[in-house]
């Protein structure tokens, strides 16, 4: 029996194999993971957004606007520089600098002295003398706004022939062509108001920083007409209370970390259901094409039913894990020639696989979850004669297997450990897939032993009924499958 059994799995590896669509699928992995990188450097907007002050009062707020804009983004330089450094436990031996302090909201103060310290080209050549190798290097943020002189079009202009030589220049697609205009008017800050026009809808926090800051000089204006001092009215208006910010280190927020440690749990589940998809509805079109062809007959004249079931159900799991080990390979193989940011998060990621007992696991319930559910499709082939009725039976079961799969992986993905997440646990249909994506949150020794069974003694069950729907479908070849006809074939023992 057991070389009949490994006759046909050969037989249907082969067959599978020799399938276009099964090297297509193969590749697909391996290629997007090619590209990515290039397709994300691609898409990513790098580019600042350029904006274009017109300050017909003197001049005063187009200066603030700017320095208030400069001061963002140096805060920006600063927080990413200090998160660089606590992710790679980087500490320079020079004197300290504002961004080697993580826990505090960077003041103007910090701002200045980082800049008399060379700004982000000092900090780098502090970094470069001391990163290991292996760290890759800071890449410093881009500006999200660029600040350009007024466009001599704009200079005379007024009203509604102002807005239309703005919106000119919007439409004129050049790389110099400002893209807000912020018009100051000549009787600011009597008349306070402030023209904004932009090329699209202005981001609210673009708008919001424009608004504090001239807020912040029209009353700084104020206090000078009440008779204070410009020195104090500024110290007045700058006045602000020291914030101490406390953060976990990169990756290790709670949210997070979770995410983190749910990676290769919520892949593996993935996968486990694409391969699941691809190589069921492969067999099921090997099943097809041997009734179509009356290879069946020759077949069933040299082996058993059950024989041609498991050698079946042992081809499509060899051909499940051949495409595991393949993008498993090109995924350890993309990790380690991107290094940096990537390679972080592998380490944490796969913490929670990294126990001889989880990796059992992993195994266990990917090899039951792979045999629990291609015998439906090997039944499914057994019962019909051509693809177009084998789609009637495939759509409602792929419908009832991925709906609460999807379900299930935003739960994860969301964090929650609901009640839905626990009833899949200990569904056998969906066992698998819910503890392989639980692997990241954490899953009870009593929880995986208890499902493991239960999913031991379904599959068995499932084996017995559905061997027997598979070996009388077999034998009742040109019989339509009817409801009455397929529970008759559930209860057929074999003679």
């Amino acid at each position: 029996m057991i070389n009949n059994v490994f006759l046909v799995a050969r037989r249907e590896i082969r067959q599978i194999l020799s399938m276009k669509s099964f090297w297509l699928t193969l590749l697909i992995l391996p290629v997007a993971l090619a590209l990515g990188p290039l397709l994300g450097e691609s898409l990513t907007d790098r580019e600042p957004t350029r904006v274009t002050v017109v300050d017909r009062s003197g001049g005063a707020a187009a200066e603030a606007l700017e320095a208030r804009f400069t001061e963002d983004a140096d805060r920006n330089q600063l927080r990413s520089l200090s998160r660089y450094v606590q992710r790679y436990d980087l500490q320079p031996a020079d004197q300290p600098a504002p961004w080697l302090q993580h826990d505090r909201w960077y003041t103007s103060e910090d701002i200045a002295s980082f800049r008399d310290a060379g700004g982000v080209e000092g900090a780098v050549a502090q970094l470069d003398r001391i990163r290991p190798e292996g760290v890759p290097e800071f890449e410093p943020a881009t500006a999200d706004y660029e600040f350009q002189p007024t466009p001599r079009s704009l200079m005379d202009k007024e009203g509604q022939e102002f807005a239309n030589e703005a919106q000119a220049l919007f439409e004129s697609d050049s790389d110099e062509a400002p893209e807000i205009v912020v018009l100051v008017g000549e009787n600011y800050p009597a008349d306070p108001q402030i023209g904004l026009f932009s090329a699209n809808q202005p981001n609210a926090s673009f708008v919001t920083a424009v608004q504090e800051t001239l807020t912040g000089d029209l009353r700084t204006r104020l206090l000078i007409q009440r008779g204070i001092s410009a020195n104090d009215a500024v110290a007045i208006q700058s006045a602000a209370p020291a914030i101490a910010v406390s953060t976990p280190p990169p990756g290790g927020g709670a949210r997070e970390s979770l995410l983190v440690r749910s990676i290769v749990p919520l892949a593996l589940a993935y996968i486990l259901m694409m391969s699941l998809m691809l190589s069921g509805s492969w067999m099921l079109q090997g099943s097809v094409e041997e009734r179509s062809n009356k290879l069946l007959e020759s077949l069933l004249a040299c082996i058993r039913p059950e024989e041609l079931m498991y050698g079946k159900l042992l081809g499509g799991l060899s051909v499940g894990l051949l495409m595991l080990l393949v993008w498993a390979g090109c995924a350890a193989v993309a990790a380690y020639a991107t290094q940096g940011v990537i390679a972080d998060l592998i380490r944490p990621a796969l913490e929670p696989i990294a126990s001889p007992g989880i990796i059992l696991a992993i195994v266990y319930f990917f090899i039951a979850g792979y045999i629990g559910i291609s015998v439906i499709f090997v039944a499914i082939g057994a019962m019909v004669d051509s693809m177009s009725e084998a789609q009637g039976y495939l759509m409602p079961v792929l419908l009832a297997i991925l709906l609460p799969i999807t379900f299930l992986l935003q739960a994860i993905i969301a964090g929650q450990d609901g009640l839905l997440v626990q009833i899949l646990t200990w569904v056998p249909l969906w066992t698998p897939f819910a503890i392989l994506a639980r692997l990241g949150m954490g899953v009870e020794t009593w929880v995986l032993l208890g499902s493991g069974l239960l999913l031991a003694i379904s599959i068995v069950i499932e084996l017995v009924f559905l061997g027997r729907l598979f070996r009388a479908s077999l034998l009742a070849t040109g019989q339509k499958p009817t409801l009455k006809r397929i529970l008759e074939r559930f209860t057929a023992k074999p003679e």
